[in-house]
């Protein structure tokens, strides 16, 4: 404030000078221009006066486990680890109840025919149980049946055989008396070796009628593997799970035409279950895993485990393993879910 002072006196002193040297018609403006310069430069060094000072920073510690004895790393909430998305470490634990697995029929087919031909019989229906071998469908083979029937007799008559076997018999004494006859010099060389041409023929046709009738068999069996065709056999044990086609209707053959029945393969039973990456390397072929079918079914079976896969799914961390469970009586249903844990023998050694 002292400052201020002093600069408005002293710029009182210059203002009245020089409104005494130019007169009274510039004293006023004089006086206004220095009135408005005193209070900008009063105001100027009102401002700097009030701005304080900026306090000068303490320096800072460096921040040690000494000086801040109670902080304590971060730990990692449980819900991020268990995360949908999250790959499972090493360290997680088995689920409660086992994991969650699939009882499926180890195999589904479609039952089609080899060549074309009318449907004569169909012997099951949606949901019939089939065994292994089992006759399931016919074909029309009655051309084929019927020629079967020739070939087998011709298999096993036998006259054509027993006339060449007489007139071989008949030869070979013929000839006997044309070489005493000629020792006795009664027929001539000439007779003799006729006689030997004759035995030697009826020879063959013996031959030849045994090979017609090996011929018969060949044919017998190669029409009896035609007629075969034309009967259709469940491959395993199992059941019927849709009929396509009926009686009366033409059986195409191929791929591509329609199946006359589905089958499924109910023994052995496919248990399918995906396990975390975890546990790879813990499981081994031909250990046993305990089976349980969830509710509102019921029942615990024992399975093997037959394939364990070779490469993990790198999107999900998982991996497959696929279990044999027997099912003789066909009892266990397939298609339904259940829990499998697995036994001690399970684990790889």
């Amino acid at each position: 404030m002292t400052l201020i002072c002093s600069s408005l006196r002293a710029a009182a002193v210059r203002c009245g000078a020089v409104c005494e040297a130019d007169g009274p018609a510039l004293s006023v403006r004089w006086a206004g221009a220095a009135l408005t310069l005193m209070l900008g430069l009063a105001l100027t060094q009102a401002g700097r006066a009030a701005t304080p000072a900026a306090p000068t920073a303490a320096p800072t510690a460096p921040t040690t486990a000494a000086a801040l004895p109670n902080m304590r790393p971060a730990v990692a909430s449980p819900s991020a680890a268990s995360s949908p998305g999250a790959v499972p470490t090493p360290s997680a634990p088995v689920p409660a109840g086992g994991f969650a697995c699939l009882i499926e029929p180890f195999q589904r087919i479609e039952l089609r025919s080899g060549l074309e031909a009318r449907i004569e019989a169909i012997h099951v229906d949606r949901g019939s149980e089939v065994k292994k071998g089992q006759v399931l469908v016919e074909l029309d083979s009655g051309a084929e049946r019927a020629a079967l029937e020739g070939a087998r007799y011709r298999a096993v008559m036998d006259g054509a055989i027993r006339s060449a076997d007489s007139r071989s018999q008949a030869a070979k004494q013929k000839l006997a008396r044309r070489e005493e006859l000629v020792r006795e010099k009664y027929i001539s060389a000439q007779d003799r070796d006729d006689a030997r041409l004759e035995m030697q023929v009826a020879e063959a046709d013996a031959a030849e009628a045994r090979d017609n009738r090996r011929l018969a068999q060949i044919e017998q069996r190669r029409l009896g593997e035609l007629v075969e065709q034309r009967r259709l056999r469940s491959p395993f044990q199992g059941v019927v799970t849709e009929r396509l086609q009926h009686v009366g209707e033409v059986a195409q053959a191929g791929e591509s035409a329609r199946p006359i029945l589905k089958l499924a393969q109910t023994h052995p039973l496919r248990v399918e279950v995906i396990l975390p990456v975890a546990l790879y390397g813990q499981l081994r072929k031909g250990g046993t895993a305990r089976v349980e079918v969830e509710r509102p079914l019921s029942g615990s079976y024992t399975a093997t485990v037959a394939v364990v896969d070779r490469v993990v799914d790198s999107a999900s961390g998982t991996f497959g393993v696929r279990l044999e469970l027997p099912n003789p009586e066909g009892t266990i249903p397939a298609g339904v879910k259940c829990r499998v844990q697995f036994a001690g023998d399970g684990a790889a050694r």
